[in-house]
């Protein structure tokens, strides 16, 4: 049997969950990796098909004492939901109709929370609840005005800019399901965006991925999230003019909301 000595890969093998250092069995690979490899690929290909229960979150919501609201894209099924993209970023008209009809003050909200399916139901399912229950508390600290927690199914990263739109909240955040990896099936991304409305780009938008225990902890991306958020605030911009360092020079909400 090998050792680190023999292959300096196999050092490596404790630090990272990509495939390295697997061996081989003549030209191809042995039997377990394959199958681990197989397996993985299966995993991935369901976080992408299956349906995502929001159960976990409307219970935080609940705890946090949320209001929930429950949205859909365009999309019908998940099959158009892969075949186009351009539909899942756009409200259907219910969903429009109930973010407006919400409640509010004449200005709107300072952040609006949204929860989506995405490209992984499973990163929903285990990462959402508990980087909520971390990061709600962190942004009243900051006392931002919170816009009611909104549900998106079938939903691409820009639908959050028709959301926002339609709630009136000065900036977005929405946590989505990621593209799966192969190693990392149940990935939590958060994307800001300062002023939304439709016809954004990537560019305007700030991301903080692979959200979930073996990645980014929930304490860091709560934190730099609401860094992000002040940061926004100061600012007014979100995307490639917005460092998470911004914030330090933040005025107070109600200072920069006059």
């Amino acid at each position: 049997m090998k050792n680190e000595l023999d292959d300096p890969w196999l050092g490596l093998q404790k630090w990272t969950d990509a495939r390295i250092a697997l061996g081989r069995a003549g030209s191809s690979l042995p039997t377990a990796p394959l199958l681990e490899f197989q397996l993985a690929h299966a995993r991935a290909r369901d976080a992408v098909q299956m349906s995502c229960d929001f159960s976990p979150v409307r219970d935080a919501a609940q705890r946090l004492g949320m209001d929930v609201l429950e949205v859909s894209s365009q999309v019908q099924d998940r099959d158009e939901y892969l075949r186009r993209p351009d539909r899942g970023r756009l409200l259907n008209a219910d969903g429009a109709q109930r973010l407006a009809a919400y409640p509010r003050e004449a200005s709107g909200f300072d952040v609006g929370l949204i929860v989506a399916d995405g490209l992984s139901s499973q990163a929903v399912e285990r990462q959402a609840a508990p980087l909520l229950e971390i990061l709600v508390p962190l942004i009243r600290a900051k006392r931002y005005s919170l816009a009611p927690l909104v549900c998106a199914t079938q939903s691409r990263v820009a639908l959050a800019d028709d959301i926002g739109f339609h709630l009136q909240a000065a900036v977005t955040v929405i946590l989505v399901g990621e593209r799966p990896g192969l190693s990392s099936p149940d990935s939590l991304g958060a994307y800001l965006t300062w002023n939304p409305h439709r016809g954004l780009q990537n560019a305007d938008r700030n991301c903080v991925s692979n959200i979930r225990p073996a990645g980014l902890p929930f304490e860091t991306a709560a934190q730099t999230l609401v860094n992000l958020i002040r940061g926004a605030f100061l600012l007014r911009v979100s995307g490639v003019k917005l460092k998470d360092d911004s914030y330090l020079e933040a005025p107070q909400p109600s200072q920069t909301l006059s």
